[in-house]
């Protein structure tokens, strides 16, 4: 059975998440941003705006502690584009056996609960600029095809904050088409003058998470226990071969597809 796996974390989790970072070789560097830029003329004739998220309290009780990478402000959407990813329930038995392991070293694990691929970081959107960034992305992608990824290698993230440590299974395959899909994605941030995506990203699938840095506790003898569980699992080569048939984008509350062809 295949299990639907759309992203819904609070803008504090896309914040953090999409900020994840490999430490040492591989490391997501700084921001590909051109250094021109143009701005759009502001839209006249859009709805007035509805402020969803206006009555939002950086509460860290009610998100498990994790900290904002930018303070909630009114007006203000966290936005994410990403490849969502479609589960079998081999996967989730997979993660079962990983996330128990992994927690004889830190017990304060989680399991994430959905999966996705990350095509841009999380970026603050103006409501007004919603719609023309959308329709952006959907004349940019509209000409990409479906593809195939392989997600087999298990790696430590940190956010930039190192306020947050994450385990992800890292693409060794399928990594030149995620390039084209970045740069185009790219190129509209850059039209509004966000922060393109990381250069040289490690391109990867998270599995679980934990409050604060906790890597070195996850690196060396608990990495190689991991990636020996996923090299072991029946069926593993089918199992981590991803189709991706669709692009998402996140804004706020709201959400948007762009099939792939």
């Amino acid at each position: 059975a295949m299990r639907a796996a759309l992203v819904e974390y609070s803008s504090s989790e896309e914040e953090e998440e999409e900020k994840g970072r490999h430490r040492g070789g591989g490391e997501q560097g700084p921001s590909r941003a051109g250094a021109l830029r143009h701005r759009l003329p502001l839209p006249a004739d859009l709805p007035g705006d509805p402020e969803p998220e206006e009555a939002v309290t950086d509460d860290r009780s009610r998100h498990g502690g994790r900290i904002r990478s930018f303070p909630h402000e009114r007006g203000n959407w966290a936005t994410h584009v990403y490849l969502p990813c479609r589960v079998r329930e081999e996967f989730l038995e997979l993660l079962e056996l990983l996330v128990y392991r992994a927690r004889s070293h830190v017990p304060s694990l989680s399991a994430m609960e959905e999966f996705h691929l990350s095509l841009s970081q999380c970026v603050v959107l103006r409501y007004h600029w919603i719609q023309p960034f959308v329709r952006g992305l959907r004349e940019r992608l509209a000409a990409f095809h479906r593809f195939f990824c392989v997600a087999d290698q298990v790696k430590v993230y940190t956010n930039q904050n190192k306020t947050r440590t994450f385990i992800g299974l890292e693409v060794t395959a399928g990594h030149f088409q995620l390039l084209e899909l970045v740069s185009e994605v790219d190129r509209v941030l850059e039209e509004f003058d966000l922060p393109t995506f990381y250069k040289d990203p490690s391109f990867h699938i998270s599995l679980a998470w934990c409050v604060g840095d906790l890597s070195d506790r996850l690196e060396g003898q608990c990495l190689q226990e991991l990636q020996d569980i996923v090299d072991g699992f029946e069926d593993s080569a089918l199992l981590l071969r991803v189709q991706w048939e669709q692009i998402h984008c996140k804004s706020g509350n709201k959400y948007f597809s762009f099939p792939l062809r």
